[in-house]
């Protein structure tokens, strides 16, 4: 009987496993829930990218209108990809587009933005990486919608498509713009 056992548990602890490896293979990993979802921007200060102008300081500028804030790095293949997208969605003109850069060197970003196009309204640089951790920040590109009272409502990881622009963002953001 215990030789029974010994073998039926192995077996029974595998069954368990692939049943939650199943499980976890059919969920959407951009759609990763958000403890900040509903809450304030968190607190932060930033400094600018050294000779541009438009530097993202504080949560205060994200407030007063729906707002678009995008985390972002030179050294990231995902944001090149989404970089055309976010200068499509500047020259609309439907929401402010802010971006934080993070791993990333002042000089690199600058160079960057100079080459492909400067599509933020404001641009904050994270030294130390903190205000990414305090966001949440699992890769880049990772974007978020806060509404006008400086309340994250949205959080969008990966690049920014033109679909998602479509389907998703534009109407969120139009939907918190209407009185």
């Amino acid at each position: 009987m215990m030789r029974r056992i010994v073998y039926f548990l192995p077996l029974a602890l595998v069954a368990v496993l692939l049943g939650f490896f199943i499980v976890g293979l059919q969920k959407d990993p951009r759609k990763l829930p958000s403890v900040l979802l509903d809450r304030p921007v968190p607190a932060f200060t930033l400094a600018g990218l050294p000779g541009r102008e438009g530097a993202l300081t504080g949560p205060d500028e994200l407030k007063g209108q729906v707002t678009l804030l995008n985390f972002f790095g030179s050294w990231c293949v995902a944001c090149l990809q989404e970089h055309a997208m976010l200068k499509r969605i500047r020259a609309e003109g439907l929401a402010p587009l802010h971006g934080i850069a993070f791993k990333d060197q002042p000089e690199d970003t600058l160079r960057w933005l100079g080459r492909h196009g400067d599509p933020y309204d404001r641009v904050g640089y994270d030294t130390t990486n903190r205000i990414a951790i305090e966001f949440g920040i699992t890769g880049a590109p990772e974007t978020f919608v806060i509404d006008a009272d400086g309340v994250i409502q949205y959080k969008h990881i990966g690049p920014i498509t033109a679909q998602v622009w479509a389907e998703t963002l534009r109407p969120l953001i139009e939907d918190l713009s209407t009185p």
